[in-house]
């Protein structure tokens, strides 16, 4: 039998049900869609280094009212809420890292991605190499050898 305490779920292989009003529920459905409008606008704007994080935030926000609400995640334990939030901390660390490596790139080896040179502020050549380690098979000021 179910009691009516939610606060505390005995592995015993019954549907525990979490009743909510359609009042509640329309509440969510107005929330996401608010945020998802905001997106929207968000991504008319430019914020510079800033995009990645307010649209990273946006889409947590989003994901977090779904698991809590819809997979039910603020009815069951603690234990699968702080393993849902763990992911999200994780997913954020390393698209945090990859957005560092790849947005300072050129700044720190222009040969590898680099647009601009930064000694001079000027656009890069056109034929430099695409790595570093291709620099000895590119002639100063021109293009590869062609292979036979």
């Amino acid at each position: 039998m179910v009691d009516a305490s939610h606060t505390e779920h005995a592995d015993d292989g019954a549907v525990h049900v979490h009743i909510a009003s359609a009042r509640f529920y329309w509440g969510i459905f107005g929330a996401l869609v608010f945020l998802t409008i905001a997106t929207v606008k968000v991504s008319y704007y430019d914020f510079g280094a800033a995009n990645i994080i307010i649209a990273m935030l946006i889409a947590t926000a989003k994901a977090s009212l779904v698991a809590a609400f819809f997979m039910h995640l603020r009815h069951d334990k603690l234990f699968n809420t702080l393993a849902f939030l763990a992911a999200f901390v994780f997913l954020a660390i390393f698209i945090l890292l990859t957005y560092d490596d790849v947005g300072r790139r050129g700044e720190i080896d222009p040969d590898y991605g680099g647009m601009i040179q930064p000694q001079t502020g000027q656009a890069a050549p056109g034929g430099m190499p695409a790595t570093s380690a291709t620099a000895q098979e590119v002639p100063p000021g021109g293009a590869p050898a062609p292979k036979e």
